[in-house]
Order: structure tokens, then sequence, then C-alpha cells
């Protein structure tokens, strides 16, 4: 019998938009920046639990709801996250697939983002609007790690897929999509300038 590979994990990265991704990058931006000028509860919040940066998930979660800029954003994510839910062979007939999340993330310096994943959700992502050089890249951990138990280390020479830690490194205007379970991090970069990001979670109705 050959050997059988399964239970594949799909990351997507990919483009939003092909024209116009500068002027809508910098609306993004401005929001972004006035945002966090105003939001006082969200900087108690992000001195808290996101030293030295700023997030608006504890005070702003729903930016597609308040936002004409993120509405815009929920509007060009929605058709590339139903092509990439129909992709995983999700069944989507008679279903339909909604925004329900969706904050700011404002990284600087050696703000990190700890090993986390999205409950209550189905798709997650993050829309990359800064990405300065030497930024981090968003790593993402083998679901099966905590259960590998008596294992030995894995080769350095291995490809990708037999990893149990992978890092994409996204440039401004791309999106990255994966299922809500699957667990990922930001590493500390030691950046001057910002990385900006807006993350979102998508959930499905009958």
């Amino acid at each position: 019998m050959p050997l059988l590979s399964l239970f594949p994990t799909r990351i997507e990265v990919a483009q939003l938009k092909k024209r116009g991704l500068e002027s809508f990058n910098r609306d993004i931006i401005d929001v972004c920046e006035s945002l966090r000028m105003a939001d006082t509860t969200g900087q108690r919040w992000s001195a808290k639990h996101y030293t030295g940066g700023y997030t608006s998930y504890g005070s702003h979660d729903q930016m597609h709801r308040i936002s004409s800029t993120f509405a815009a954003l929920e509007k060009a994510l929605n058709p590339q996250v139903k092509a990439y839910a129909l992709s995983l062979g999700y069944d989507l007939r008679g279903r339909k697939l909604h925004m329900t999340d969706c904050w700011v993330n404002m990284m600087a310096g050696a703000v990190t983002h700890g090993l986390h994943l999205h409950p209550l959700s189905f798709i997650s992502g993050t829309y990359y609007v800064q990405v300065p050089r030497g930024a981090a890249a968003i790593k993402f951990e083998d679901p099966r790690l905590d259960r590998l138990m008596a294992a030995p280390p894995k080769r350095n020479d291995l490809s990708p897929r037999e990893r149990l830690h992978f890092s994409v490194k996204p440039k401004a205007g791309q999106v990255v999509l994966f299922e809500s379970w699957l667990r990922h991090e930001v590493p500390p970069s030691f950046t001057v300038q910002e990385r900006i990001s807006v993350s979102f979670n998508y959930a499905w109705t009958a």
C-alpha cells in the first residue's frame, strides 16, 4: 500500500485586489492612526496585553461596522474568503459567510503576538497594510504538535509540508487566510516603522 498523505492544512496568501492598493492602504492607515489617538479603552487594553503596540481588539473589534473604509475592506475580502472556503471542500449551498470581527494591529519594535487561535470562528485571516523591511513573519504551528509526545526532533532539511512550524512573510496589500483552529503567533521584529495589519474572522449561517 502506498504512503498516504492525509488531513492537509491549507493557508492562502493572495493579493487583495489588482488596482488602487496604495491609496486604499493610505486610507486604512489614516483610520488606524485616528482610532489609536481617540481610543483610550484600547490604549489601556493594549498596555496590558500588547505591550509597546496598539490593537483595537479589546475595544473596537467590529471595525467593518463603524468605518466605511473597513466596510470596503470587508467587501473586497468576501469573495476571496468564499473561494478559499470552497477550495477546502466545505459545502456552502444554502449557507452564507459573513465577517463577525475585524480589528486593527499596529506593531513596532519588539512587540509580539503570542501563540493563539480564533475560537468560535470558521475562517480567519489578516490583511497587511504596511510591512516594513525586516518585519517578523506570521508563524503557524502544526496542529498535531501537542500530540507528538515522545517523538524525536525533525530534520532541518524537510520540505515545508513536513515541518512543525511554517512562517509566511506577507507583503503590503496581501491577505493571509487560514482556518480558525490553526494556532499562530508573531515574533518580535525590532523595526522602527510600524507593521500595520487588520485581522478578521468569518462565520457561517444557514
